[in-house]
């Protein structure tokens, strides 16, 4: 019911800046939360960041402090600007949307991932 793409992967140079972008199409009645996440190889998948609609925001703390999430809610999209990016950071990142799908029902959406890669 929900389709999400993504963009604003790519390769940087440590201390650079990348601005992540996600999307939100389809049927839904409304967006509850929007959030990003990353895996990188042999790691689990950690939350990066998450907002709600109640504008409730939180980070991880290997983040805080140069990572900052932002929504528009007109184009329905989400957005991660990343700065003082570090080698670390370098993994496939995720958007995570939960909609409502009805007047009662929550379902959660995968976006497809978008490579980050950050070069010492």
């Amino acid at each position: 019911q929900v389709q999400l793409e993504e963009s604003g992967g790519g390769l940087v140079q440590a201390g650079g800046s990348l601005k992540l972008s996600c999307a939100a199409s389809g049927s839904f009645f409304s967006i509850n939360v929007m959030s990003w996440y990353r895996q990188a190889p042999g790691k689990q998948r950690e939350l990066v960041a998450a907002l709600t609609s109640g504008d409730n925001i939180n980070y991880a703390n290997s983040v805080k402090g140069r990572f900052t999430i932002s929504r528009d809610n007109a184009k329905n999209s989400v957005y991660l600007q990343m700065n003082s990016l570090k080698p670390e950071d370098t993994s496939v990142y995720y958007c995570y949307v939960q909609a409502k799908i009805t007047k009662f029902v929550l379902q959660g959406f995968w976006g497809q991932g978008t490579q980050v890669t950050v070069s010492s």
